[in-house]
């Protein structure tokens, strides 16, 4: 494996005092996942990051990028020292950018930005040496360190920035400095920190503020605030590309469901293009498009890039489905998991309602009653005044009433569960834990079911507790 940072390197871009030489060949801030020969960053949060230093370079690590000499550690230890540690990885981070000549995508959206990067990860790895965030590395430390990981021989960085308040996009991505930015859709979400949804577009704008000289900018043509979109394209002076059904670059012009697969049927300027994702969801057709116009925008092969995208599959948590065996010896008592619980609001819970709602379910002998479509569905968070009133119009949704059993969970979601209709109704908890206690009374073989609900909401439980009915017995992406 090549070296990532010599220690000398490290020192140039940081201005660090380095006490022994050492290299390094990668990057991490945590000594659970660590690997030999990685700088560890020693960052502060909910615990000092000096306080793991002794153990990440027990478990293997080169040096470690520290404020100071952590207590009783030997000053031969290898270290870089600098004035602050958050600001060293992004001096790395930088450095990691200047030092490369590959071509930079940054995504943005208040829905769809990681599946959207690993879509393009994919897409672009087949082209060339593709480096991207990992999981959802999007923040004030994420994009750095996301950059501070970064080959200098790599062809193609994908790189993914969120925000939670104004005023933290632009930062990131003039550190990035990527050559297209693509904004998947402004939703709501967010809205205990912003006014309003212009307010956020606003926000998902700033993206382009790091865009390099001649870059572009990829954006969903089909939103309401697309106008403020164009708007920072215009006054930037950068080339903006629309997709969606009103794109005017990008036209998605059908979109079929058939089992798990989506067929999308679309135009790039004006010329036919035809690409299938291996997962069912309108809302991923809308995101490959957008990852497509993004992918011809890096000057990457279009035609190769829709081929690639029929190997993508959505992230656990984030759309994955799998099959759960019931029986060991029936194999035909099974039940679809649709696993949708790393994060929720307005928008793609919508989403993967619809998903849900258009599902193909079968009558399975040996099963009590016909396969089921049925939903666990938790709190949507930092929706601000508008939490309750949103929650409930979640109950009015055509495909809400497709579905056959809805389970909600936490305070938000009562005000959809009190508004649904008795027959759909199925259980309330306060909490994802006490949920779990019906889990295997709720559900039969043939059924489909979706788990959906913010991080905090922990609905990873309800998955987890489905999981433990049976055993996976493949995946149908």
């Amino acid at each position: 494996m090549s070296n990532l940072w010599t220690s000398k390197e490290a020192a140039e871009a940081t201005g660090g005092k380095v006490t022994i030489p050492w290299v390094a060949n990668g990057v991490s801030i945590d000594t659970r996942t660590i690997q030999k020969g990685d700088l560890f960053v020693a960052l502060s949060a909910v615990r000092d990051g000096h306080e793991f230093v002794a153990q990440a370079l027990e478990r293997g690590a080169s040096a470690a990028l520290v404020s100071r000499i952590p207590d009783g550690m030997d000053e031969g230890a290898p270290l870089i020292i600098v004035e602050d540690v958050l600001n060293g990885l992004e001096a790395l981070g930088r450095a990691a950018r200047d030092r490369t000549d590959a071509r930079i995508v940054a995504v943005t959206g208040s829905v769809g930005k990681t599946s959207t990067k690993e879509m393009l990860r994919v897409m672009l790895g087949d082209q060339g040496k593709t480096h991207a965030s990992v999981a959802s590395y999007n923040n004030h430390w994420g994009v750095p360190l996301t950059l501070a990981r970064m080959p200098a021989d790599t062809q193609y960085g994908v790189i993914e920035v969120g925000m939670n308040r104004p005023g933290e996009i632009a930062p990131l991505s003039k550190m990035a400095r990527p050559h297209v930015t693509l904004i998947t859709t402004v939703a709501a979400a967010h809205l205990e920190a912003f006014e309003n949804v212009e307010c956020i577009a606003v926000e998902k704008a700033s993206v382009m503020e790091g865009l390099e000289y001649g870059g572009t900018s990829v954006m969903n043509n089909d939103i309401e605030t697309a106008a403020i979109l164009q708007a920072k394209a215009h006054d930037m002076k950068r080339r903006d590309v629309g997709f969606g059904e009103h794109g005017f670059d990008y036209v998605l012009k059908d979109v079929k469901i058939i089992g798990d697969t989506t067929i999308v049927q679309a135009e790039a300027h004006e010329q036919p293009l035809l690409f299938k994702i291996a997962t069912a969801g309108r809302h991923f057709a809308m995101n490959g498009l957008g990852a497509l116009a993004a992918c011809e925008a890096l000057a990457a092969d279009l035609a190769l890039a829709a081929g690639s995208l029929g190997r993508w599959s959505p992230f656990e948590g984030r759309g994955a489905r799998e099959v759960i065996l019931l029986d060991p010896v029936e194999n035909h008592l099974t039940l679809e998991l649709i696993d949708d619980s790393y994060n929720a609001n307005p928008t793609s819970m919508a989403a993967s309602l619809e998903v849900l709602a258009v599902a193909n379910v079968e009558d399975v002998k040996g099963s009590a009653a016909k396969g089921r479509r049925i939903a666990y569905l938790g709190d949507m968070k930092e929706l601000g005044p508008q939490a309750v009133a949103l929650h409930a119009d979640m109950a009015e949704l055509s495909s809400t009433r497709a579905l056959d059993v809805i389970h909600c969970v936490g305070p938000l979601m009562k005000t959809m569960f009190d508004a649904l209709p008795e027959a759909q109704k199925g259980r309330w908890t306060e909490t994802s834990a006490e949920m779990v206690q019906g889990i295997r009374r709720d559900l039969d073989a043939g059924d489909i079911v979706l788990a959906k609900g913010s991080l905090s909401m922990k609905l990873a439980l309800v998955v987890d507790a489905i999981r433990k009915m049976g055993h996976s017995k493949e995946p149908t992406t």
